[in-house]
């Protein structure tokens, strides 16, 4: 029996949430709280990371957050893969320049990951495992 209206009847409800949805909100937090903080301890007092790629690393956050409510396959796992690459690329690079300046300058112990680098970590750890999640639920 048809709506009196005459339009069709109306489709199932799609899910928006899908498997690897809750981690990707999760890592894209992480990412957006650990472009925020330090990354980079020093004696002198902390670096934060907008005053470099910090910026690049939160735009890469927003989009995890989008990609955990869009319910289209690949879309949703390439918001998931390429922020994690983004940020995952950055916290090795700045990690790289930590120990080139501490070899250079022969102060080792006084150049430190921040807690900034370390949250931004995890916050790639849990966007790969989420699209490794994603990726198998098919």
């Amino acid at each position: 029996m048809s709506p009196s209206n005459g339009s069709a009847a109306p489709r199932a409800a799609r899910r928006v949430l899908h498997p690897g949805s809750i981690g990707m909100l999760g890592g894209g937090l992480l990412l957006v709280i650990g472009s925020f903080t330090p990354w980079v301890s020093t004696p002198l007092g902390n670096l934060s990371g907008m005053g470099g790629p910090g910026l690049w690393v939160m735009c890469a956050g927003v989009l995890a957050l989008a990609g955990a409510l869009l319910p289209y396959r690949r879309i949703a796992l390439a918001h998931a893969l390429l922020p994690a690459a983004l940020a995952g690329v950055l916290v090795l690079w700045q990690l790289a320049r930590i120990a080139q300046l501490s070899s250079a300058t022969d102060s080792w112990g006084k150049l430190l990951p921040g807690v900034g680098l370390v949250i931004i970590g995890a916050g790639v750890a849990l966007l790969l495992s989420s699209a490794r999640r994603r990726h198998a639920a098919g």
